[in-house]
């Protein structure tokens, strides 16, 4: 039955705009009509603050006390969505990082059941690793690390439905590995590399469509070496993933990368582990330990692994930290992510026949409330 929500300004992916109900019927936005136009017998929902589209983050390793690698199963990609759910997030690619191919097949399994089974929010699977560079390595393992094999190539492709995103190192893989993957309809990004700024743009040539995390794992800009940072902000039609917490960039590099490429191109992510939305202070990643203090998630040696931060909270920090406009913010978490991953016709937007993904905030971007296709929490 269709119902509106109706009190709260509505952000529409373009525009604040003030006065307007938000119609949803069938889990679809069907009009955003001035309130006093709505039709006779349509049920109303009070609300209070702002509306806007779902956020949608591409790499969500862990939430809720739930790390992806330890449990490759729908109820781990289930727990991991209800718990970033609470932050905003409405749309989410659990992300596998560099581990055996059995386990990389589980968790393909994993999140191919869960699309069958409509787990709210999970979009496909995001595989960060382990074609990358052990000179890039992060936290991640090198024992695992890998060139891609036909076993692997086809773990990649056995999606039958949702959005499969692939971080690779180009130099490492090899460009013709990067095409393949491009052509089976795979999102390929840059990501744990150490490749120069040739052979990024020539990987870009070739279908590469991202840059992981960009400025991590990667070798800095330079003035002879352009690098993969150069390489991300040359290439035009790339979209990059940053980390707006304070610790992974500098707040001055990231108002950089931002000035170059535009909100349309550049997309909040958490990289977020396990201790989000939990009262963790530590646990264990592939063996070793990860301690959470300040807002900061580190192994003994001071590495950094994952973040600890949410969506509404990148945010925030995208306004606060950075200085954005809050449109650009908020597009920087929902309608460009949309469009990395194809969707844009779908999400990130509010508007009719667009899914009913919304997040409520109040003024502090303080999230109370969020509705997955026309569903409230």
């Amino acid at each position: 039955m269709a119902f509106a929500l109706v009190g709260a300004r509505v952000f529409d992916g373009d525009h604040m705009i003030d006065g307007r109900a938000v119609v949803i019927d069938g889990g679809r936005i069907a009009g955003v009509p001035d309130q006093k136009d709505l039709g006779v017998g349509i049920e109303t929902k009070h609300v209070e603050g702002l509306l806007a589209p779902g956020f949608i983050d591409t790499q969500v390793n862990g939430g809720g006390g739930v790390l992806f690698n330890d449990e490759r199963s729908v109820a781990g990609i289930r727990a991991i969505g209800e718990a970033h759910r609470r932050f905003g997030t409405t749309g989410f690619l659990p992300t596998f990082i560099t581990d055996t191919r059995e386990r990389m097949a589980e968790a393909f399994r994993a999140a191919g059941e869960a699309l069958r089974e409509r787990v709210p929010g999970v979009l496909g699977i995001h595989l960060e690793g382990p074609f990358i560079n052990p000179e890039r390595k992060g936290v991640h393992d090198p024992a695992h690390m890998r060139r891609i094999e036909d076993e692997d190539h086809a773990i990649m492709t056995s999606l039958t439905q949702g959005k499969t995103l692939v971080t690779v190192a180009p130099e490492w893989t090899g460009i013709e590995a990067v095409a393949k993957l491009a052509a089976a309809g795979i999102l390929v990004s840059a990501g744990h590399t150490a490749g120069d700024h040739a052979t990024i743009m020539e990987a870009y040539r070739n279908g590469l469509r991202g840059f992981t995390h960009l400025f991590n794992a990667m070798p800095p800009m330079a003035g002879r070496e352009p690098g993969p940072v150069g390489a991300a902000l040359d290439a035009a039609d790339a979209w990059c993933g940053i980390i707006v917490d304070g610790h992974h960039v500098n707040d001055a590099s990231l108002r950089v990368a931002i000035a170059a490429k535009g909100a349309d191109r550049i997309m909040l992510v958490t990289d977020a582990m396990s201790s989000v939305g939990s009262d963790m202070t530590r646990f264990d990643l592939m063996g070793r330990t990860v301690y959470r203090a300040e807002g900061r998630l580190t192994t003994a040696d001071g590495t950094l692994a994952g973040s600890d931060i949410d969506m509404a909270s990148t945010v925030r920090n995208a306004v606060g930290r950075l200085g954005l406009p809050l449109r650009d913010a908020l597009r920087m978490a929902s309608l460009t992510p949309a469009a990395f991953l194809g969707l844009d016709r779908e999400l990130g937007r509010i508007a009719p026949g667009y899914r009913a993904d919304l997040v409520l905030l109040d003024d502090d971007l303080q999230v109370h409330g969020t509705w997955i296709g026309g569903r409230a929490a």
